[in-house]
């Protein structure tokens, strides 16, 4: 059975990807050094703060005397941080390892720790803006947004509305999610069940993993996006902000922004203006932290019944994948989870802990206090059924016999074994079977025996 894992990287490990020298030019923006000391590991940000205003290097073990007694593994994993994100400068000296804080970041960083920063752009007034959404009223516009690009990129056909993101950055974003072969509707790939399994928040982090990864190909420069969307993350949720006050390549960004929801736009008599939802203003935060979670609407029965309270056709495309609907009211969907819809999924590249995980995830507020929240007696048979199918381990390999001498044999065999294909043999009859992938190898190397 295939297995596929998507990883959604945390933001600052892509921007810990950059180049050092667009690193240095990010550090020049205020606010991108306080995103940045956010996103540290606690250890990190103690390290960082102490040093802030000190201006020579201090020595690996000045820095473990600032430590507790068991705080040397937390010591290693905030360095690498620290390092990565070019925060810290190596010294390496004969004697012992010094560090040094970026002049850029400590020099940007004390700058606002002092008078505070200010965005390139102030709230507009509600004298210009009239009314705006409430926090409900934006939180449901930015789902509604969000559900809506997704089903338009796993199925264009069932969006309500089509997004502005052009067809070549569609074709990126679905690039590894989606298959088509000659004649065929696009088909979900296995990394395209499992990411419809995650939770919004990490279906999020890859899609703007990939808008970021690609930006050049729009001509946009990775760096420059990376500081908007820091920096934007700054901004107030549910404030106005001008869109006279973004360059050109920024007012295109904020288009594809608001698609995913990040954003809303409106329009005035004269002017116009974008507004800041919380998906934009987790942005710099891990995501872990992230408080933008989703309330459940799934509620499992020890019977695999499955009651669904939604009327979002993106959550039933989603049970679907591993479960049997059997009709959808307006707001409910009720299905069961059967052996045969788990087999499906299983086949898809779908594991049972990613369902079990989405369940409990997604389990309504009725049962999400309870212990556990799915079930023991259907968690524990998906897994069972998923245990069914991997009994069998297929595994491609060449069956060799007839070998003209046991000193032929036993080389064949020990040049198996040194290049860990060996899978079997019978040394009484002089066989045995390899992996494929030293097929070829192993014809070698019989070639030569045999001259």
């Amino acid at each position: 059975m295939p297995q596929v894992k998507i990883i959604a990287k945390n933001f600052m490990d892509m921007v810990a990807s950059l180049p050092a020298i667009k690193l240095d030019l990010l550090y020049r923006n205020q606010f991108i050094c306080e995103a940045i000391l956010r996103s540290l590991p606690p250890l990190a940000k103690k390290y960082v703060l102490q040093m802030l205003y000190i201006d020579i290097p201090i020595t690996s073990k000045s820095l473990q005397e600032w430590l507790l007694a068991d705080g040397s593994s937390k010591h290693k994993v905030a360095i690498d941080r620290l390092i990565q994100l070019r925060v810290f400068e190596v010294i390496d000296r004969k004697k012992e390892t010094t560090y040094k804080l970026n002049s850029t970041f400590q020099t940007n960083l004390r700058k606002h720790m002092i008078s505070g920063g200010i965005l390139p752009r102030e709230p507009m007034p509600q004298s210009v803006t009239a009314r705006l959404p409430t926090s409900e009223e934006l939180d449901a516009y930015a789902h509604e947004q969000w559900e809506c690009f997704l089903l338009q990129l796993i199925s264009s056909g069932q969006a309500e509305k089509s997004t502005s993101f052009s067809s070549s950055m569609m074709r990126i974003f679905q690039r590894g999610l989606l298959r088509q072969r000659d004649k065929e509707a696009p088909r979900l790939t296995e990394s395209g069940f499992q990411f419809l399994l995650m939770d919004t928040n990490a279906q999020l982090w890859y899609i703007i993993r990939e808008y970021i990864s690609n930006s050049e190909e729009q001509g946009v420069d990775q760096a420059d996006l990376i500081a908007f969307l820091l920096e934007l993350s700054f901004h107030t949720p549910g404030e106005a902000y001008s869109l006279d006050t973004l360059t050109d390549d920024q007012t295109t960004m904020i288009k594809d922004l608001a698609d995913l929801g990040l954003v809303k736009l409106q329009k005035g008599r004269k002017e116009s203006w974008f507004i800041p939802t919380k998906l934009a203003t987790n942005l710099s935060v891990s995501l872990t932290d992230s408080s933008s979670r989703k309330q459940g609407f799934v509620v499992v029965e020890t019977n695999f019944r499955m009651y669904a309270y939604s009327s979002s056709k993106l959550h039933c495309e989603i049970l679907r994948l591993f479960a049997r609907v059997e009709y959808q009211l307006p707001n409910l969907i009720v299905g069961a989870i059967t052996k045969e819809s788990l087999y499906n999924a299983f086949e898809n590249g779908i594991t049972a802990e990613q369902i079990v995980t989405f369940l409990q995830q997604n389990a309504h507020p009725r049962v999400a206090a309870k212990i556990p929240s799915v079930p023991e007696n259907v968690t524990d048979q998906i897994r069972l059924w998923e245990t069914d199918l991997n009994r069998v381990e297929m595994t491609p390999a060449h069956f060799y016999d007839e070998f003209p001498s046991r000193d032929v044999f036993e080389a064949a065999s020990d040049f198996a074994r040194m290049h860990n294909g060996l899978l079997w043999e019978d040394a009484k009859k002089m066989r045995m079977v390899v992996k494929a992938e030293i097929h070829m190898l192993m014809r070698e190397h019989l070639r030569g025996q045999n001259k």
